[in-house]
């Protein structure tokens, strides 16, 4: 328990007759960024909340910060720090302005310190008198993680925290998080970008409540057992509507003037393009990448489901 930042078992969550997560289990250890994946709907937020203390499980058992998730809810969330997706601060308050009506909400200590701290810690000093409102998207997103860390908690919940910020400020905002993670902070982050996920130690990919894959990239992506063929040159469009029919071709997209081909069967996916193609395209085995993986992983979920 000692390593480990959360350890649960077995989670399950109704809202009505909806089955929201179904039998969620999942480690992360002290001071790692855990990326959770899936598309709208799928149970991330809701997975994250359960582990963190802030709704009850129907089921199942588990430990966070070696707290019960059943028992010790409250204490928990004094040692967690919640960035929502949408934002959340006055507009019509300076940056410092909020951070000391926050600091008061939670009743902290040294309230003035604890301010001018996170200021800097966070680079928010040359704008600490700029109202809220007035800020930019990435700016905004750097005073609701100040918010955060008023408190000092050992893990961090993120929900989806650069959505709609340029890639310069998401640039930032990750290389701060890092920072965080070598200071022994734990961070759950959902995230829509695969740029994103590939930024985080491990990932974790749900779809309809189901847990389907978790781990280091590298091992999501070995453990699928895919190849993907990379096919150069004109027409791709037309030649992509002739491969998909075929059964041993799992998916396929272009990207530019590239073609992307995955299959789990790397012998006939080779001898099926070698034979539609007729030698008249530049072709190349490449490494499958996460998108194709979650897309590959989606796609299988969703024909189970249906079936």
């Amino acid at each position: 328990m000692n390593d480990l930042c959360i350890d649960v078992h077995h989670l399950n969550k109704h809202f009505g007759h909806h089955h929201a997560v179904k039998d969620f289990s999942l480690q992360v250890a002290r001071g790692e960024i855990y990326g959770f994946l899936g598309p709208n709907g799928s149970g991330k937020t809701t997975s994250i909340r359960m582990m963190c203390g802030l709704i009850t499980p129907d089921s199942g058992s588990g430990h966070c910060l070696g707290m019960d998730i059943f028992t010790q809810r409250e204490a928990i969330k004094r040692r967690i720090g919640y960035m929502t997706q949408h934002f959340s601060m006055w507009e019509n308050l300076t940056i410092r302005e909020n951070l000391l009506f926050i600091a008061r909400l939670h009743n902290l200590q040294q309230r003035r310190e604890r301010v001018a701290r996170t200021l800097a810690e966070l680079g928010l000093e040359s704008r600490q008198h700029q109202l809220a409102g007035a800020l930019s998207g990435g700016w905004k997103q750097r005073m609701a993680l100040a918010a955060c860390m008023l408190h000092q908690p050992s893990l961090l919940f993120l929900d989806e925290p650069t959505a709609g910020v340029d890639p310069k400020a998401r640039r930032e905002f990750w290389h701060t998080l890092h920072q965080l993670s070598e200071e022994g902070v734990s961070i759950l982050v959902s995230t829509h970008y695969m740029d994103e996920a590939e930024r985080c130690h491990k990932v974790a990919y749900l779809s309809y409540g189901h847990l389907l894959a978790n781990g280091t990239i590298p091992s999501i992506i070995q453990a699928l057992n895919l190849t993907t063929m990379r096919i150069t040159g004109a027409g791709l469009p037309a030649l992509e509507n002739r491969l998909q029919p075929f059964p041993v071709v799992e998916q396929t997209v272009i990207f530019g003037n590239n073609l992307f081909v995955t299959s789990r069967d790397e012998a006939q996916l080779t001898a099926l393009i070698t034979a539609v193609t007729g030698g008249s395209y530049a072709i190349a085995k490449v490494d499958t990448n996460l998108e194709d993986a979650f897309t590959w992983l989606m796609k299988n979920h969703d024909e189970k489901i249906n079936n």
